[in-house]
């Protein structure tokens, strides 16, 4: 009985939520609309993973495998390099990728100058709006061998290449990231400079009365209010730790450098639909691997950050 009390006060909260909050919800409601199209209701192909799925037999009659497509996978040659080059690719950005636009943010409120400090953010965000074919085009543009920037200025300063820098495979990774910097530091730092803008002006105030130094300001103010920000964002790209993106290391990738650039993205991508057979549930299986892995890793990180600084998602 308690809980039928609780059941409805609960609903009839929302109902006069709903009445009170109208215009919201019904902004609320493409996005919602968006998600159950293109998120939950696709989800009834994810059995494809655990069948042998024929085009002519369709989903729900092709044959069940269970985990078969799993047991291939993990028993494969390439499933200890698919999960080395995946892990390493995502770890090496989130290393960078975190304290970067942090950096970028502090860098921007020294410049004093307004209209100089707009241009200047306006200038660094710039590449985010470059769709990733064109970013990938300037990079293999700039990386020529004979005609690109970048090796054209290193042979001017002495530097011998012995091979292309983007056939060497020692320096794909470095490529990926970096050029990934490029391409969103300066549209990541705009949520620091929100944060920043956002703390007391009387705490700085207070700690140059007690002579505190400008970087004793930023460490003992800037970043701790900073901190729930970070650490949020910190969850988040935990989540995405097994996706790396295939569109930029597919169009970066080529034969010389596959050592290194191949990850479990672009192995489900050939395998999946590049394949002269294409193997529909093996690389559904791959892909569903993959996701409950990043979920897994979202959980643990949002439960470990929760109980250590009270911060988290949920």
């Amino acid at each position: 009985m308690l809980y039928r009390y609780k059941s409805r006060g609960a609903l009839s909260q929302l109902r006069r939520s709903m009445v009170r909050n109208t215009g919201l919800y019904l902004m609320s409601l493409p996005v919602v609309i968006y998600f159950i199209i293109f998120s939950y209701l696709p989800m009834y192909g994810v059995q494809i993973a655990f069948r042998n799925y024929s085009l002519t037999e369709g989903i729900t009659t092709s044959p069940w495998v269970g985990i078969d497509h799993l047991r291939v996978f993990y028993q494969s040659y390439y499933f200890g390099r698919l999960i080395k080059n995946t892990l390493f690719l995502s770890v090496y950005s989130l290393l960078v990728s975190i304290p970067a636009p942090i950096i970028l943010a502090l860098m921007f409120q020294e410049v004093k100058h307004k209209k100089l400090r707009s241009v200047l953010q306006a200038i660094s965000y710039a590449p985010n709006f470059f769709s990733t074919v064109v970013a990938c085009g300037m990079i293999v543009m700039f990386l020529a061998p004979n005609t690109g920037v970048i090796p054209t200025l290193l042979e001017a300063l002495g530097v011998k290449l012995n091979s292309s820098i983007l056939t060497n495979k020692d320096t794909f990774r470095h490529i990926y990231v970096w050029s990934g910097i490029w391409q969103s530091v300066g549209w990541s730092s705009l949520i620091y400079t929100a944060a920043i803008s956002g703390i007391p002006t009387d705490q700085y105030e207070a700690a140059a009365i007690e002579g505190a130094s400008h970087l004793q300001q930023i460490i003992h103010i800037t970043l701790p209010n900073l901190a729930p920000t970070i650490t949020i964002l910190t969850i988040l790209a935990m989540g995405g730790v097994m996706s790396v993106g295939y569109e930029k290391v597919y169009l970066l990738q080529n034969d010389l450098n596959l050592e290194t650039s191949e990850v479990i993205s672009t192995y489900v991508f050939k395998t999946g639909l590049l394949n002269k057979k294409p193997r529909y549930s093996f690389s559904a299986m791959v892909g569903l691997f993959n996701s409950v892995v990043n979920l897994i890793l979202l959980s643990s990180v949002n439960l470990l950050s929760r109980r250590i600084s009270e911060t988290s998602l949920w």
